[in-house]
């Protein structure tokens, strides 16, 4: 397969295995701890070969496909349903992680772990949807996100600004919370209605003013931040549901006056499975999301380092390599 690898920011270069291990940045390791693995785990490309076990339903040479950058033992009811990231059976490979990744010419990778990309997408959409976009998509899904909804959305890296723009798709009001002023500006051009900086003001607050004291119907957590995380929980309306997508970290919650007497709902979602990949695929079509609008940088795979030297600085926005 060859084609688009995508570099998310912050580079999302590994995903923690089931079981929970902490997330951990491949590329922030010392080299004496270099595991020898070829990075990148957003792929997108062309198929230019297939092997002697491979149907023509399964893939064809020069099919634009993307890539669900996990395998685990194929055979049980998650990896079965395209949940193979939540395979208990064996330790899930994690293309760019654990295992080979994009950021080569060239990669190898089974058959079902690739999913069709919709000719009306660019190659770099679709790497977006194969990771960062697709995660904010599944996390709407899990929330049941209607028109009818305020959601506050904390974070507005490139998986908060993705949720900003599937929301307001989806036809939601959009609460967009960051402290970095450039990222709330493209949140507010990718749709959202109302900005708030928690860095200036009470974020909670805030939301419950434009709320008119009812707090939103829904909340999303992108940033991983602690106080982040305990403020979406406090500023989510009674009956309503909180998600938590945002790698590593923690959250001290008070159990009796966030939760039990607000009959809270908190919820968790990673990543996403090859179905809602499909579906995410299909829903920028038939809407007309623009999702390369999420780029700010291109590079080729020689500007690695400069890549990655800007990119770690979790200042800018989103990156992808061409090749």
């Amino acid at each position: 397969m060859r084609g688009h690898r995508k570099l998310a920011q912050p580079p999302h270069l590994t995903s923690p295995p089931s079981g929970g291990e902490e997330h951990d940045h491949q590329y922030r390791r010392p080299k004496s701890h270099a595991t020898g693995t070829i990075a990148g785990h957003e792929p997108c490309g062309v198929v230019v070969a297939v092997g002697s076990g491979v149907t023509d339903a399964e893939a064809k040479v020069g099919d634009r496909m993307m890539v669900h950058h996990y395998q685990g033992c194929t055979q049980c009811s998650h990896c079965r349903s395209g949940w193979q990231q939540l395979c208990q059976e064996v330790p899930v490979k994690v293309y760019g992680g654990n295992s080979h990744g994009g950021h080569a010419r060239y990669l190898k990778v089974p058959a079902n772990t690739m999913v069709p990309l919709p000719d009306a997408l660019s190659f770099s959409a679709g790497a977006a949807i194969s990771c960062g976009s697709g995660t904010a998509y599944g996390a709407l899904r899990r929330l049941n996100l209607s028109g009818r909804d305020t959601i506050a959305i904390f974070g507005q890296g490139p998986v908060g600004l993705a949720g900003t723009q599937f929301a307001k798709a989806m036809g939601a009001r959009v609460i967009a919370l960051d402290v970095n002023p450039q990222r709330l500006a493209r949140a507010k051009e990718f749709g959202a209605d109302e900005l708030v900086d928690p860095g200036s003001n009470d974020p909670v607050a805030a939301i419950k003013e434009l709320t008119h004291g009812r707090y939103a119907d829904l909340t999303l957590d992108t940033s991983s931040n602690r106080e982040a995380r305990l403020n979406a929980i406090r500023s989510t309306k009674v009956w309503g549901t909180m998600c938590f997508v945002g790698e590593g970290g923690d959250v001290t919650i008070d159990v009796s006056p966030h939760l039990l007497r607000r009959q809270l709902n908190l919820i968790a979602s990673w990543t996403f499975s090859t179905v809602i990949q499909a579906e995410c695929a299909e829903f920028c079509v038939e809407r007309g999301i623009d999702v390369d609008r999420l780029f700010t940088h291109q590079w080729t795979l020689d500007q690695a380092d400069e890549a990655y030297t800007l990119f770690d600085k979790q200042s800018d926005g989103k990156g992808v390599f061409l090749i």
